[in-house]
């Protein structure tokens, strides 16, 4: 009788361990790999995936904070290097083999962070690797981050003809948003290369994590600080609900959604915001909410059953009674 392999067509070299016989096997998780998961919103992202029953990996090229080193496994990973990618979503020794869905965070968060160029190549090569790879391996589940500033944010020259602003609005200002454009564009045709494949591109706004929201108090005598993006923001927590829902869904195809928070970052109805910052902008509001806020997310709502949970004044009472 020959030696029994090391591995298994679902099993890692040297993942296995001896288990106690007289317990049930262990069941198998659906298994997800977060890139950028040590991020602003990564760490956000990892909670939400493991809280929901999903075995979560997160790949960066930096460590996660100590605070959030024990939620999730996390392996060191250039995304820019497709040998890279494509070892780390097919074995991995000790870790596993296959991973069922993917959710690509990891990016140059925004302009200005490199040269143009460097943002530029960094996030367009990273987003290619990502759809490759899962190409070739069958991986057809992915939701993948692109931002709201496709919509030709900051609003200026350009300004919109109406608000809230919606999914079919594309404006590239930047070499960082004419990434997350074609990042888009390519998720069309892998998408059309193979049609049983889902990927989900989500326009992110302006990504707030739950201590940032004691700054939205100097903004409220100056709507002009907030005009470049609608008055708009995302919690970090909603955001994370957003790309849950998205891996989740039974959807397939090509799908753009915009997530925003349901309200504006100012304490006033967003028709008098609309008055004095865009008074030649049509506001046509799609809710009864007298503060919606300047980025439309019915289509998200009504499609991914995406419901904000967090607003920034009770998330800021929160932080001034804590400070007390």
């Amino acid at each position: 009788m020959s030696a029994p392999a090391s591995f298994t067509s679902r099993e890692a070299l040297s993942e296995r361990r001896l288990q106690d016989p007289s317990k049930p096997a262990p069941q198998r998780k659906k298994r997800v790999i977060v890139t950028g998961g040590s991020g602003k919103l990564g760490r956000w992202m990892v909670r939400e995936m493991v809280e929901h029953g999903w075995e979560v990996w997160n790949l960066d090229v930096a460590p996660p904070a100590a605070s959030e080193a024990k939620v999730a496994k996390f392996m060191q990973v250039d995304l820019t290097d497709y040998g890279q990618v494509v070892a780390a979503l097919t074995d991995v020794d000790s870790g596993y083999k296959g991973v069922d869905a993917v959710i690509h965070l990891a990016a140059i968060p925004s302009p200005s962070r490199a040269p143009n160029h460097v943002i530029f190549h960094t996030n367009i090569r990273q987003t290619y690797n990502i759809m490759e790879a899962a190409r070739v391996l069958n991986i057809t589940n992915l939701a993948i981050a692109s931002s709201e500033t496709v919509f030709g944010i900051p609003f200026y020259p350009h300004v919109p003809e109406r608000l809230p602003i919606t999914e079919d609005a594309q404006a590239p200002e930047s070499s960082y948003s004419l990434a997350k454009l074609l990042g888009e564009k390519m998720g069309e045709q892998y998408t059309r290369w193979n049609p049983e494949a889902k990927i989900i591109n989500i326009r992110l706004s302006n990504v707030m994590s739950p201590d940032q929201y004691i700054d939205f108090e100097n903004w409220q005598d100056d709507p002009w600080i907030r005009a470049w993006n609608g008055f708009c923001y995302i919690d970090a927590r909603d955001c994370a609900q957003a790309f849950r829902k998205a891996i989740e869904s039974s959807l397939k195809g090509h799908h753009v959604f915009n997530i925003a928070n349901a309200d504006n970052t100012f304490r006033v109805p967003t028709a008098d915001l609309m008055k004095k910052v865009f008074p030649n902008t049509k506001w046509e509001p799609e809710t009864s909410d007298p503060r919606e806020g300047g980025i439309s997310i019915k289509k998200a709502r009504e499609m991914l059953g995406f419901d904000p949970k967090y607003d920034w004044q009770t998330e800021c009472e929160k932080l001034k009674k804590a400070s007390k």
